[in-house]
């Protein structure tokens, strides 16, 4: 039977298409080629410039990670979940646009914009991430997460065309813009698309499931917070995968979110490494969708190790690493894997948790994954400054896979984490 999504879901699935453009042009490509540039005119070494960020991204994960779960429980409240999302949204894409205007020389000033600019993406995806089990159901998870994440890098891609052609073209003197202000069209063009293709989220996803507003609802969230510890037993299966998703998910994120920089210190230039992102987008859209179905074929937790195996490979791999073409061959096995385990992980969680209680699980969640990447980002960090060379700190990431499979192996498998039957 032919698998059809509802409008509620494809309207969720849709932020993926609009919040992407995010996580490719500002996290992953010209944000962090860009503020390189600003370091090292500034004199800072190249080592020292991609440790900065590393140390960048763990302040930010860490202040959002003390957020997540409070906000999360005081989300469960009737009417308040979209509240939360959109105040984030706002926060996110005004800091995305201000990063157009900061000095291309003040390094430091792009790092404090881009810190906010994070915050309000990630903290966005928190609330983003739990409407899954407002639009959609427990068989159709799996199909509907990976669905997001499919179209979302289908949808990334052409913003990053636009903004890739703009640059170049100003490179080769056709368009007349400097490459400082072709980056800073590209900040432009990725905070007018966020919030253009936001809307069907906004008009068509609301909360259904919820708990009734109390008197003193910040008291209340502590207390809410106190007895999900309190009762931790009760949700063991819950809170060891979360404990294994600690660990793979924080190798995963700072893959992604530092693999330029890896790159641009190997000495790969901008054109080659647009190039190789650009493909890694296109080739990761039909991944995610195919790691969806395989999902409900032969269960999530087992498409998972396959996502943390080519992770662990990568990580091996990218040691030796030191051409353009070690360069490609990683960015592709990445490409493959990427989205289809970010989206099994996310449907996984979303078929464990009480769905009236959804923002305060996804809190943990995210705190999990955003703990996690202050750790991994971090680690680079100091193992390339230790070292001095930043193979060795991709390297040191495959510790985290490691982990992560081994606790995973651990998490029960219950009924509700085999392969559900195909829904009209």
């Amino acid at each position: 039977m032919k698998f059809r999504l509802t409008k509620e879901e494809k309207s969720w699935a849709f932020y993926d298409w609009a919040n992407s453009a995010y996580s490719i042009i500002i996290t992953t490509a010209v944000f962090p080629l860009f503020y390189k540039a600003a370091a090292t005119n500034a004199g800072v070494s190249a080592t020292d410039s991609t440790a900065y960020l590393g140390y960048t991204i763990s302040i930010f994960t860490f202040i959002l990670a003390l957020l997540a779960p409070v906000l999360g429980t005081i989300a469960d409240y009737r009417g308040m979940k979209k509240k939360f999302f959109t105040a984030f949204f706002i926060l996110g894409t005004g800091a995305t646009a201000a990063l157009a205007f900061i000095p291309s020389d003040n390094w430091l000033m792009l790092l404090v914009v881009y810190t906010f600019a994070a915050l309000g993406s990630t903290g966005a995806n928190v609330f983003y991430d739990s409407f899954l089990t407002d639009v959609s159901t427990s068989e159709r998870m799996n199909r509907v997460s990976a669905f997001g994440y499919g179209i979302g890098y289908i949808g990334s891609t052409i913003p990053f065309i636009l903004s890739i052609t703009i640059i170049l073209l100003s490179q080769s003197g056709v368009l007349p813009l400097s490459v400082t202000n072709a980056s800073r069209a590209a900040f432009l063009i990725t905070a007018v698309w966020w919030l253009l293709f936001s809307v069907p989220m906004f008009r068509h996803v609301h909360q259904i499931h919820f708990i009734e507003p109390e008197p003193k609802p910040v008291v209340q969230a502590f207390k809410r917070l106190g007895n999900t510890f309190r009762e931790i037993r009760k949700y063991r299966g819950l809170f060891l995968f979360l404990l294994a998703y600690f660990f793979y998910i924080d190798g995963v994120g700072t893959i992604i979110s530092m693999s330029t920089a890896y790159g641009s210190d190997l000495g790969i230039d901008t054109n080659s490494l647009l190039i190789v992102l650009f493909v890694t987008q296109v080739i990761a859209a039909p991944f995610a969708v195919i790691y969806g179905r395989l999902a409900d074929r032969y269960g999530t937790k087992q498409i998972l190790y396959v996502g943390i195996a080519v992770y662990t490979f990568v990580c091996i791999y990218a040691y030796s690493m030191d051409s353009v073409a070690d360069f490609w061959v990683l960015a592709m096995l990445v490409g493959t894997s990427q989205g289809g385990i970010q989206a099994l992980s996310r449907s996984y969680f979303g078929r464990l948790v009480p769905k009236e209680n959804s923002n305060e699980f996804f809190g943990f969640y995210n705190i999990f994954g955003k703990f996690a990447s202050i750790m991994g980002p971090l680690l680079v960090g100091v193992t390339a400054q230790m070292t001095g060379n930043t193979n060795a700190g991709v390297f040191s990431l495959v510790i985290l896979f490691i982990i992560g499979g081994i606790i995973l192996y651990f998490v029960p498998n219950p009924s509700r984490y085999e392969p559900v039957p195909e829904t009209p």
